[in-house]
């Protein structure tokens, strides 16, 4: 897998990611527990997105 093809990855995962929080957050009894281990899912997707960009700066074109 190429690092676009990865980064790509990442964030089509944490679009889901914020699909999920959304849908869990709109529920009446909505789980404080799954909100926050959305959050922290999305957070470390985020974090290693960061760190991939800032390991390759060639890579920050493909990122934008």
């Amino acid at each position: 897998m190429s690092l676009e093809s990865h980064i790509l990855h990442l964030q089509a995962k944490h679009s889901e990611l914020e699909e999920k929080l959304a849908v869990e957050m709109t529920r009446p009894n909505s789980d404080f527990y799954v909100i926050k281990d959305i959050k922290k899912q999305k957070l470390l997707i985020k974090e290693e997105i960061s760190n991939i960009i800032q390991a390759n700066p060639a890579s920050r074109q493909s990122a934008s």
